[in-house]
């Protein structure tokens, strides 16, 4: 028996987390929250959809929170079996769960006040772990480099190749033997793109017989990055001429590090106005700090000026903000300026208080550079909704929103058909799972994929549903 059942990411965009299971063993494939409207993510978040009893090993793909983020809740209901990621995820991992933790008490603080000042339309949020239980899930981490094979569980056997989407993220190949049966399941992880900056282009694993692939992007295509700079640059300009602020909604993950990269170039060629550049989010400064330990997952000009003096995430005028009152001042100081701040769908985090500050004034820009899952504040924000709800207030939505594909870290339509052609040819591939998308692209990327050629089996799976291979 050999079996995949999708308890996460299934036709959505985020809370990733696939069971593998034969007959001796229970290997958890990423552990991520899911987010979404308030209530629902609660409810999700807290009912955990497998028993810790049952799992022999996590393995995890990368460390954003939408594939990560519930690994405490995991260690809190009880689960001390390690939890398998390359070295730069396992880096990753302790300021991402931690600011996760302060965050999540943090909101429910906030909430708990307003509660006792008399709003009648909220409900207490209870956090679904804290420091404690971070620091207990740290302790059963276990990184091992790309490329090398390791035992996970009885008969399942993985190896981690460069997934080019973050900083440590991998695709997952899983050998899996049982009952005399012998499957290869590649599993995608959230899939890079060719030609960014800083990381290196995703690899191709050999031998595959099923390949589950994210699909978030299956609809649509991304402009070449020189485009997207341009854009950029009009954006910053244009917001500028009218007195007004930037705001970039950002994952303090890579998001943030290739926006202030991209900055920097913009800069250096005189092609962006001199105005201040905050990056505000105590994350992103840890996050980036381990982004300088870890040359060996960079492309060879990131790498180049990371061993020269003249490093990829510092220029002139640009300021880290750390501390709560210097993150205040932000928005009472006067001036045009660029605000960096997470999180990158507005779930939480100081970019809420910022777009407090800013979405009622038309001189304002909001610009999305990244996915917006469905029911987020990100969404709303994309959407052009009249109102916004921050915190239980509404807001009109006046600021100028913009939205910037171009700066994704997943791989558009091509990117992944083509990928997949490319495990097609280097395997035996009979099927392909699509997993981490929307609906509407999940049923394009299928019919391209059988279409092309590249495999006559695509599944969809539901929310719970087994697919046996």
């Amino acid at each position: 028996m050999i079996e995949l059942t999708t308890l996460g990411a299934a036709k959505t965009v985020t809370g990733s987390k696939h069971l593998l299971r034969t007959s001796k063993a229970r290997v958890l494939l990423d552990c991520g929250l899911f987010q979404g409207h308030r209530a629902e993510a609660n409810a999700r978040n807290h009912a955990f959809p497998v028993s810790v009893d049952d799992l022999d090993a996590v393995v995890l793909s990368h460390a954003h929170l939408d594939h990560s983020g519930a690994l405490p809740v995991l260690y809190k209901l009880g689960y001390r079996g390690a939890v398998f990621c390359t070295p730069a995820t396992r880096d990753l991992l302790a300021p991402m769960l931690m600011d996760s933790a302060n965050i999540q008490q943090s909101d429910a603080r906030h909430i708990a006040k307003r509660i006792a000042r008399g709003q009648k339309d909220l409900e207490p949020v209870e956090p679904l772990y804290d420091e404690d239980d971070v620091a207990g899930l740290l302790g059963l981490v276990v990184s091992e480099p790309y490329h090398r094979t390791f035992d996970v569980a009885p008969g399942v056997r993985v190896t981690f190749d460069d997934a080019g989407h973050v900083l440590g993220s991998a695709i997952v190949t899983i050998d899996v033997e049982d009952g005399g049966s012998k499957r290869r399941i590649v599993f995608s992880g959230d899939l890079g793109r060719h030609h960014l900056p800083i990381l290196r282009d995703p690899q191709v694993p050999t031998g595959a017989d099923v390949l589950m692939m994210e699909s978030t992007y299956g609809d649509r295509l991304h402009g070449p990055i020189e485009v997207t700079e341009d854009a950029l640059c009009e954006v910053v300009t244009r917001t500028v001429e009218r007195g007004g602020r930037v705001l970039i909604p950002s994952f303090a993950l890579e998001r943030a590090q290739e926006v202030v990269y991209t900055l920097k170039k913009l800069r250096a060629s005189g092609r962006l106005p001199k105005i201040p550049v905050y990056v505000d989010s105590p994350l992103t400064v840890a996050l980036t700090a381990v982004f300088r330990l870890h040359p060996e997952c960079y492309d060879k000009e990131a790498a180049r000026l990371l061993r020269s003096a003249d490093s990829p995430f510092d220029f002139d005028g640009l300021r880290y903000v750390s501390d709560v009152d210097d993150s205040k001042a932000i928005d009472t100081t006067p001036g045009s300026k660029i605000i960096i701040a997470a999180s990158g769908m507005c779930e939480g985090g100081r970019v809420l208080h910022h777009l407090l500050a800013m979405c009622a004034d038309p001189k304002n820009t909001i610009l999305i550079v990244g996915f917006q899952a469905e029911h987020t504040l990100g969404r709303r924000l994309v959407e052009r909704r009249p109102e916004i709800r921050i915190f239980g207030e509404s807001r009109p939505l006046r600021a100028e929103v913009v939205t910037l594909n171009g700066f994704s870290a997943h791989a558009d339509q091509t990117g992944l058909i083509e990928w997949a052609d490319q495990v097609a040819r280097q395997g035996m591939l009979s099927r392909i799972v699509l997993v981490h998308g929307e609906p509407g692209p999940q049923g394009i990327l299928a019919k391209k994929l059988q279409e092309g050629g590249i495999c006559g089996r695509v599944d969809i799976p539901a929310m719970g549903e087994t697919i046996r291979l």
